[in-house]
């Protein structure tokens, strides 16, 4: 009983024994490795993209740029790639959520005295990203395998032919609004509805199960036709 009184005194007490081997390096490397160039996945980077501490806030800026741009041109023409699920951001979709916002102040419904459009710009906003947060947990519910911010990147950039149809609405619009502007806007906003439609299930057709891609369609349909309509039935405050 002594002795283990003795050693539950002194848990500590063994230590002093133990020695480092000269032969085993006791100091440690912080450097970050660098992913190769064939292990990565779809082809890549190389070293000096990886390395971007030291490039001018310019260019930073300027690469951003050009991969928001290269992601557009994706969405204008889709097909089976895994660049704008590889390379996500959440740049494209904010900007396009806020220009299209923008567009859509200063409707009738916001002609009331004292209503200077905010409601109609985060009625904009809740409907794009809870929208896109309710059909990615659908996605993952049903057994895709998209990640949670790949699929929000994919709906918010597809959203690009419907912000373009608005463009082209206001622009519409201001020759008045009667029968043959409303015909015009409907010619302009269906196509970009499809457009917006097919492309998103293009990028996001080949990471669902294949005897349940239609309950995943299904909510981007609704989720593109919502927008779309409130495009469509935009009238400005007279």
């Amino acid at each position: 009983m002594s002795s283990v009184a003795a050693d539950t005194s002194r848990p500590f007490a063994g230590l002093a024994s133990v020695s480092v081997p000269e032969d085993i390096p006791v100091e440690g490397d912080i450097t970050v490795p660098v992913a190769d160039s064939s292990s990565s996945f779809g082809g890549g980077r190389d070293d000096d993209e990886l390395s971007t501490l030291d490039e001018p806030v310019k260019e930073t800026i300027l690469r951003d740029l050009r991969a928001v741009a290269k992601k557009f041109v994706h969405v204008l023409y889709p097909k089976q790639s895994s660049e704008l699920l590889r390379d996500w951001d959440l740049w494209g979709p904010l900007l396009l959520c806020v220009t299209l916002a923008l567009l859509l102040q200063g409707g009738a419904a916001a002609a009331q005295p004292g209503d200077q459009g905010g409601p109609q710009f985060a009625e904009v906003f809740v409907i794009v990203w809870f929208g896109s947060i309710i059909i990615t947990l659908n996605s993952k519910l049903l057994g895709g395998t998209i990640s949670f911010f790949q699929s929000l990147c994919v709906l918010g950039y597809c959203i690009l032919p419907l912000t373009a149809a608005m463009v082209v609405c206001r622009l519409v619009l201001l020759g008045g609004a009667g029968a043959v502007s409303f015909a015009v806007r409907l010619a302009v906003v269906a196509p970009s509805f499809g457009w917006s439609t097919f492309a998103s299930t293009a990028f996001l057709a080949g990471s669902q199960p294949p005897k349940r891609k239609g309950l995943v369609v299904y909510p981007v349909f609704l989720f593109y036709f919502v927008i779309g309509w409130m495009i469509l039935t935009f009238s400005p405050a007279q």
